[in-house]
């Protein structure tokens, strides 16, 4: 992680039992065999643009827009959200 991320979205309200199975369910997609390779990718491009002297503070890399973005420009498709990703 770099620093602290802000949410503008509320932690959700669930149950101890509904709140276990979700954090289940998120280990599981984010250690998926496309995650992975999603997040050595990111990795990597993140040492390469440091070593080439670019500034990436706050910055993530948009698997979609294939550039660095800011951390709030790549969260829900600029405003769109993600109802529509994967159709």
């Amino acid at each position: 992680m770099h620093g602290k991320r802000r949410s503008c979205f509320a932690k959700q309200k669930l149950s101890p039992t509904a709140a276990a199975a979700k954090a289940a369910r998120d280990l599981e997609y984010a250690n998926s065999p496309k995650r992975k390779a999603m997040r050595a990718d990111n990795q990597k491009r993140r040492r390469d643009a440091i070593k080439n002297g670019q500034d990436i503070t706050g910055m993530d890399y948009d698997h979609a827009s294939k550039r660095f973005e800011t951390e709030e420009e790549n969260r829900g498709n600029g405003g769109e959200g993600t109802k529509s990703e994967g159709n």
